[in-house]
């Protein structure tokens, strides 16, 4: 153990181990500059905040400062490793720019204000527009990175207290895909398959998951299986020559937008050659001879030409997956962001539906999160979704709710489905919506048609209340900001992509004024003076263990249970998967394992939807279809995407994540070794293409979409011809124009306002584009504080710093 520098060694050493061992113990740390573990006052336990890989950690402790982390090496999701973003990303706690005390906006400038005052600001606001529009006038925006217990006393809040349906998160842009497509074909939500999937699999499959980016400690745990024995094939789906590309056994790279022909060319050959299990499909699903016929349209040469991936290829890729005696699956953003996305998602779920391969070791569908706690956001339901994985539809459901948060069933709102975030913006854009509180995440950046965006947010009749760590583009534009504690400086729990629960303890206190997000709901709802039906306060819980006992309660008998869990049980705890409750005290590994589901008629959180359409199942139809509560294959139709590349605009646009940044770089741009080892965008451009464009590697180019142009360097790879990609994480907050109104090197400045029918997920990787070399020099931005030791001083904090 020691430290390990993760900008360079971006994977650490190999561990090699074979099908059905043990992944091995290596322990990654890093402290700041100068110390030692024997210089460390106390080790806290915690988890990973920059990725939904979920690594288990310990945060050390000097002098009331966070000053490095520290590897769980009996952590069941990463055995002791961590990524480049665990071991640098904790420095943003100390940046310099920290928020410490609200700002309320006064004559067009925002100035700091009391708690006292940013609050009444708030409540007064809200009071007003109940009275004058009613709930639908006030709207929530939250994120991906805040802890159960905060985005369940969220939910109560909006739904139990306001009594609004306009309650999302910035998970729509990453994780909504994921979801919708576990509902349509097992009627609920939760991630069938285990991390320890990877241990068993002779075949992994990676639909549209650069992972070796995304989740770099589930990648190195790939890596140990291809240096030992008995290594798995491995297939991967993806238009750009990532890491994971080149160590594939096959690696397909479709035209952009073509998933969902892609995978109804894979299910026509594994069907046609036999390689399916007639028992399972006969016993545990409907709907396959609708499959069968669909994908009988959709032969390797028809296939060929949509996607352009060669016949052979595609046969070859068939017969990896169909003839796999092991098969695990996972599934992001290539599929997510890009056009019929739960269409394409739900395709692979079929693939192990019709393979039998579900509830085994090895045998697993890992739908992926893009963010630590995005499972936390559907299952409390701070994203669209009704708390604990109930269904909207079903009047009993409302009805349970209402028992445990002892409100009347008319309070929660179910007149309709939930607002996603794109309608809510178009809500506020027309002025229906007065209010919207945004917590956690960065909308003026992250945002598909960026000058859109701006716009909406920036209007003076739209009240924007912005809950965050830093003066992000969105605090910038808002009327009151309200400064939050950070992941080490509070208390709660959160769960990643394959459903493990960790505990996160309060390693430090905040800087000045800064208050927990839960804190700061409360301190909300209290001011309200939200009454349950017996008068009493409500949220009837008042810190995290009470609220997450509350959840607790929320979530018994449904299938994300936590009624066997406790913050005693998980601070000594190596991860614990949900269910856990009387019947698994010790978590549930895998789901389906009895080839029994979530989808009863009675149980099931979501009806479906149709594939193509996104219009909504009926109650009735759904039990004619599915009356004991099956598996569902469900078969959809290919369509070519709405934004097609044209002689003006002759490339398909693909943005994405690089390994040292995360979201729009609130946190990791402030860190030194990751702002320094990515300071800036670029764009990734065929070599082909490059030598007809006349652009060299590095020189500065011009991308152009209808929506607008930004520069960056190019990088000449081996990406597929006529694909651009840009990372999506760079934005203007270390501008002198914080706002961003000088446009220049965000992606969504250039993405399109279009999203998916069924899961409302934004279509990042559907614009057409155009390139051409410039004769001007990218506008370069510093971080705040990228050239300052954030770490010089390790005495506490100050309560006034």
């Amino acid at each position: 153990m020691g430290h390990r520098d993760g900008v360079r060694d971006r994977w650490g050493t190999r561990t090699p181990y074979g099908p059905g061992d043990p992944w091995p113990v290596r322990v990654d740390m890093r402290l700041a500059d100068g110390l030692t573990e024997a210089d460390v006052d106390e080790w806290v336990p915690s988890a990973a905040v920059l990725h939904s890989n979920g690594d288990g950690l310990d945060i050390a402790v000097r002098g009331g400062r966070v000053v490095g982390v520290r590897g769980r090496g009996d952590d069941r999701v990463n055995r002791g490793r961590l990524d480049p973003k665990d071991l640098f990303g904790w420095q943003a706690n100390s940046a310099p720019d920290r928020l410490t005390t609200p700002l309320v906006r006064v004559d067009g400038e925002l100035v700091e204000a009391s708690w006292e005052e940013a609050m009444d600001r708030v409540v007064a606001h809200s009071k007003r527009l109940l009275d004058d529009q009613g709930p639908s006038a006030i709207g929530f925006c939250t994120s991906g990175q805040l802890f159960a217990e905060e985005y369940y006393t969220l939910a109560a809040i909006a739904r139990g207290g306001l009594g609004t349906n306009h309650l999302d998160g910035n998970t729509r842009l990453c994780t909504a895909t994921a979801a919708a497509a576990l509902k349509e074909s097992f009627g609920c939500d939760g991630q069938p398959g285990s991390y320890t999937d990877v241990d068993h699999a002779d075949v992994i499959a990676l639909f549209g998951h650069n992972v070796a980016e995304t989740q770099a400690v589930l990648w190195t745990r790939v890596l140990d299986r291809l240096a030992g024995p008995r290594p798995p094939k491995l297939l991967c789906v993806d238009p750009r020559t990532t890491p994971v590309a080149e160590a594939a056994t096959l690696h397909l790279a479709p035209i952009p937008g073509t998933n969902l022909a892609l995978m109804n060319g894979l299910l026509h050959e594994v069907i046609a050659n036999g390689w399916i299990d007639e028992d399972y499909i006969g016993q545990s699903t409907v709907g396959f001879d609708e499959l069968k016929e669909m994908v009988a349209d959709y032969p390797p040469d028809r296939v060929a030409e949509i996607c352009g991936v060669p016949e052979d290829q595609l046969r070859e890729a068939a017969r990896l997956l169909g003839t796999a005696e092991r098969l695990t699956s996972t599934v992001l953003q290539g599929f997510y962001q890009s056009h019929q996305a739960t269409a394409a998602a739900v395709q692979v779920n079929n693939l192990h539906l019709v393979r039998g391969m579900l509830g085994k070791p090895g045998c697993g569908v890992l739908q992926m999160n893009g963010q630590p706690t995005a499972e936390n956001t559907r299952e409390c339901g701070a994203d669209g979704d009704l708390t604990g994985f109930r269904n909207w539809a079903n009047d009993s459901h409302v009805a349970e709710l209402a028992e445990v948060w002892n409100v009347e069933p008319t309070q929660i709102p179910h007149y309709g489905p939930p607002t996603h975030l794109m309608q809510m913006l178009r809500y506020a854009e027309n002025g229906t919506l007065r209010l919207l509180w945004v917590s956690a995440t960065n909308p003026a950046v992250s945002l598909p048609d960026l000058p859109r965006i701006r716009s909406i947010l920036s209007q003076e009749r739209l009240f924007l209340v912005v809950q965050d760590a830093f003066l992000t583009e969105t605090a910038a534009l808002a009327d009151v900001v309200l400064p939050a504690a950070l992941w080490g400086e509070k208390t709660g729990t959160f769960t990643n992509a394959d459903r493990t629960v960790h505990f996160s303890g309060k390693a430090v206190d905040p800087p000045g004024a800064a208050r927990s997000d839960l804190d700061i709901f409360l301190d909300y709802a209290r001011r309200m003076d939200f009454r349950d039906k017996d008068g009493n306060p409500f949220p009837q819980w008042h810190d995290a263990e009470s609220a997450f006992q509350a959840w607790q309660q929320a979530s018994a008998g449904r299938p994300c249970d936590y009624t066997g869990l406790s913050y005693a049980k998980l601070r000594t705890s190596g991860g614990i998967q949900w269910p856990c409750n009387e019947e698994h005290p010790d978590g549930t590994e895998r789901l389906y394992a009895d080839g029994k589901f979530f989808a009863d008629p009675d149980y099931c959180e979501s009806y479906g939807r149709d594939l193509v359409t996104g219009a909504t199942m009926e109650p009735v139809e759904y039990k004619a279809m599915n009356p004991d509560g099956k598996a569902m294959i469900k078969a959809a139709e290919y369509l070519p995407p709405h934004e097609c590349p044209d002689e003006r605009f002759p490339f398909s646009l693909i943005t994405g994540r690089t390994i040292y940044h995360f979201h729009t770089r609130t946190k990791t741009g402030r860190v030194p070794q990751l702002n320094d080892a990515e300071p800036e965008v670029w764009v990734e451009i065929a070599a082909e293409d490059a030598k007809r464009g006349g652009i060299e590697d590095g020189a500065v180019t011009a991308i152009t979409t209808p929506r607008g142009t930004i520069h960056a360097r190019a990088r000449v790879t081996a990406i597929r011809e006529g694909v651009l990609f840009l990372p999506f994480h760079y934005g203007y907050w270390d501008t002198a124009d914080p706002a961003g109104r000088d446009g220049g090197r965000a992606a969504n400045e250039l993405t399109p306002t279009d999203w998916d029918p069924v899961s409302k997920q934004p279509l990042f990787k559907t614009a057409a584009a155009s390139i051409a070399a410039a004769d001007v020099e990218p506008p370069v931005h510093r971080p705040v504080g990228s050239d300052t030791e954030v770490l010089e001083d390790l005495e506490p904090r100050g309560a006034s710093r």
